[in-house]
């Protein structure tokens, strides 16, 4: 199931909609898939059930998008009372089940992916009782993508503060080293593969990792003649390149590896729709009566004090400048930052998919709208594009405002710089 043909090959076109192999394998996925996170959460502007039927209706029914993309943990936020853990799937599986798409030929018009989480619950024996639940709660026999929502390993990847930088003292703390150690890769690659041989799961990937993670699960499969995985799940936005330019995109290059690339957060978490650019996030503003004003007429998650703390990353000082000047990229192109911004994810030859995220309907037509329009962005404006990253070739992990008494701790309390005990 790893040499189907290269990844991101577009194999047909579905009521407008491009569907292109995932990795090597032959799972095919549309340009467009459904991202899940919020779905049926706590969050105020949470789509509810109703809601997130309607969405699914639209989308694969009618508009040629087959991918939805979840997780165990989802939705997030979760209250314990009105949304729990799981909560999603369980959605995800009552619609598939109304609609006749929980099992035998119909099945095959949805490609579910699912996340374990990540970190030290990733054991051989956890990916089976893992997977069984979420099995469970989606009502089906099969999962199509089952993925790691962050490496079994420690990683500077799934830092979200404002560093990539690997960090010894972290890697062997007693969370990674008690216990004998993290996963190994073999370990790993065989547990899908079991999953895979009793048709529980057609194949497997990451999230949140890195080229070291993709090409370690990659060259260990193939050495003990299993699976290898046919995806890796990241961060990817117009202020957020990392993935070409960290090995990522040599790596999972058909020519390579052969695995494809899930983007998400492709609006930067609201920050990329421009709808902060002329009335700042909540945190942003220096008067606390905005700031009140805000918080209590919330526009999305950058107006919430949580969220706009966590994702921070989208609103350093050079993601904003960015974003300024991408908005007018945008407008002279006659096109929404939104608009410009999902179709730039698109364009990029490492992509298969961007998973985008909606509060409403109106979110979703427009998506719908983007990836159907088949004209990509002209060379003009791709290149007025990269004449701005040029300027910070990754603006997320700036920060103008690390304070002198932090020592050692940036935005969100992560370990920046590296530091060592000198014993």
């Amino acid at each position: 199931n790893s040499g189907k043909g290269p990844t991101n090959e577009i194999i047909k076109k579905v009521n407008g909609m491009n569907q292109r192999r995932l990795g090597g394998s032959d799972i095919i996925v549309s340009e467009l898939g459904l991202g899940t996170q919020r779905w049926v959460s706590a969050d105020f502007n949470a789509p509810d059930k109703d809601d997130i039927f309607k969405f699914m209706d639209y989308a694969i029914l009618d508009n040629g998008v087959n991918l939805i993309d979840t997780a165990e943990q989802y939705p997030i936020p979760s209250d314990g009372k009105k949304a729990q853990e799981g909560d999603s799937e369980l959605a995800i599986g009552e619609w598939m089940k109304a609609r006749g798409l929980n099992k035998g030929e119909s099945r095959k018009k949805v490609v579910i992916a699912t996340k374990i989480t990540g970190g030290r619950n990733v054991t051989p024996k956890n990916i089976k009782k893992d997977c069984a639940g979420s099995l469970q709660r989606l009502g089906t026999d099969y999962i199509d993508v089952y993925q790691l929502h962050w490496p079994a390993r420690y990683s500077p990847q799934s830092n979200w503060g404002q560093s990539l930088a690997y960090n010894i003292d972290a890697d062997k703390s007693p969370y990674w080293r008690n216990m004998g150690g993290p996963t190994s890769f073999e370990e790993l690659c065989l547990a899908m593969q079991e999953l895979i041989d009793e048709g529980k799961i057609r194949g497997w990937g990451m999230c949140n990792d890195n080229a070291y993670g993709l090409t370690g699960c990659t060259r260990t499969a193939k050495a003990l003649g299993v699976t290898p995985p046919c995806s890796l799940q990241g961060d990817f936005s117009l202020i957020d390149r990392k993935s070409e330019e960290n090995g990522v995109a040599e790596a999972a290059s058909p020519y390579n590896e052969n695995v494809g690339f899930m983007s998400y957060n492709a609006l930067a978490g609201g920050m990329l729709t421009g709808k902060y650019i002329n009335k700042p996030a909540a945190l942003d503003n220096d008067e606390r009566a905005k700031i009140m004003e805000a918080l209590q007429n919330p526009r999305g998650r950058m107006d919430e004090f949580g969220w706009s703390r966590t994702l921070y990353r989208y609103r350093t000082e050079a993601a904003q400048e960015a974003i300024v000047e991408y908005s007018k990229i945008a407008k002279d192109a006659g096109m929404s930052l939104a608009e410009l911004s999902q179709r730039w994810c698109r364009q990029r030859s490492l992509i298969t998919t961007t998973l985008v995220g909606h509060s409403n309907m109106d979110q979703l037509k427009e998506s719908v709208q983007y990836f159907t329009n088949n004209k990509p962005l002209s060379d003009k404006v791709m290149w007025e594009i990269d004449r701005v990253h040029m300027k910070n070739r990754l603006p997320i992990f700036s920060s103008n405002r690390v304070g002198k008494d932090w020592f050692g701790e940036g935005e969100i309390v992560e370990i920046i710089p590296e530091m060592h005990d000198n014993n």
